[in-house]
């Protein structure tokens, strides 16, 4: 009996989960390259002007900084499409693949340390990411683009919009959803084009895009790529599932022990998270010195004019 029950509560994954799964995976990927690549672009472009942390935007003339925007549009592209097929509570979670992508290819072309606790995170991320895919809930079955703009009209939604409203990545990703939903049933033969609330939707996307590519630029130029990534997935992923909890209502199809467990998954994640953002500067199994270097300091420490501005070991000779 026992056997019988917990196969009728596992169906597996449906085809259109699998598909929102192979295009998250594949997103990451893009993502993942893409914040290495805008790196060196915006190191190259800050040699020789005003700095993006600095408010200069020098780096629109940079090559480089353009083919790791085209290798993030293609990313966020595939995500696009992933939310049309599989709900936000699966999708947004598997962002961690990009987080270990940038942290091995900064390790790699970018010469940033990643201590053996910082791989223990990438585990972590893996781990937490397999977990949420076996228990996410199957989508659900949208008719029109007006039944979205229905859920997302609810109090509850309106009330926690008000609240998030500085934090726009949550909405940007209810949103592009609901446009992604749109264009599937518009070319599965059902027109949503006529509908205004597909228009709101679209302009709620663009305007959330151009305003957290502005802040990833000046935080990548500024701080180190491993604190970017991983701040950037925590706070992006913790506000996304609560959005579609509270607009789609992902957890009405759910069973508790489901619920817990991805919940288990997730925090998984965010440890693995941690342990990257934690261990970055540490070397040799030792933690660097808590010290804030100036904006215009290289990565060894060293001012403009070579002066060192960490601490050194009193240890050492004068």
């Amino acid at each position: 009996m026992e056997g019988g029950s917990w196969k009728e509560s596992y169906k597996g994954m449906s085809a259109d989960n699998i598909k929102g799964l192979v295009l998250a995976l594949s997103s990451s990927v893009f993502i993942g390259a893409s914040f290495i690549v805008k790196k060196k672009g915006l190191k190259k472009a800050g040699a020789s002007g005003i700095r993006a942390g600095s408010g200069g935007y020098t780096y629109l003339y940079e090559p480089l900084w353009w083919v790791g925007m085209i290798t993030m549009i293609v990313g966020e592209i595939a995500n696009f499409a992933a939310y049309a097929f599989a709900p936000a509570i699966l999708v947004t979670p598997l962002g961690a693949l990009s987080i270990i992508i940038s942290a091995a290819l900064a390790h790699i072309i970018l010469r940033e340390k990643l201590h053996i606790f910082g791989i223990l995170g990438c585990v972590l991320c893996v781990v937490g990411s397999t977990t949420i895919v076996l228990h996410a809930p199957q989508e659900r079955e949208i008719e029109s683009v007006k039944e979205v703009w229905d859920l997302a009209t609810e109090p509850a939604f309106l009330f926690y919009a008000a609240l998030v409203i500085a934090a726009i990545g949550s909405l940007s990703v209810m949103s592009v959803k609901a446009l992604g939903i749109a264009l599937k049933l518009t070319l599965s033969g059902t027109n949503q084009l006529m509908y205004p609330q597909t228009w709101v939707f679209a302009f709620v996307v663009i305007t959330c895009v151009l305003t957290q590519m502005n802040y990833l630029n000046k935080a990548l130029d500024t701080f180190n790529t491993a604190v970017v990534s991983p701040i950037y997935y925590v706070m992006f992923t913790s506000l996304t599932i609560l959005a579609s909890v509270i607009m789609f209502k992902d957890w009405d199809r759910q069973s508790p022990t489901q619920i817990v467990t991805e919940m288990c998954g997730f925090m998984t994640i965010l440890s693995g998270t941690f342990l990257l953002h934690k261990t970055k500067d540490m070397a040799d199994g030792s933690p660097s010195l808590p010290v804030r270097l100036s904006k215009h300091t290289d990565e060894d420490g060293f001012g403009t004019e070579g002066i060192p501005l960490r601490r050194q070991d009193s240890s050492r000779a004068p």
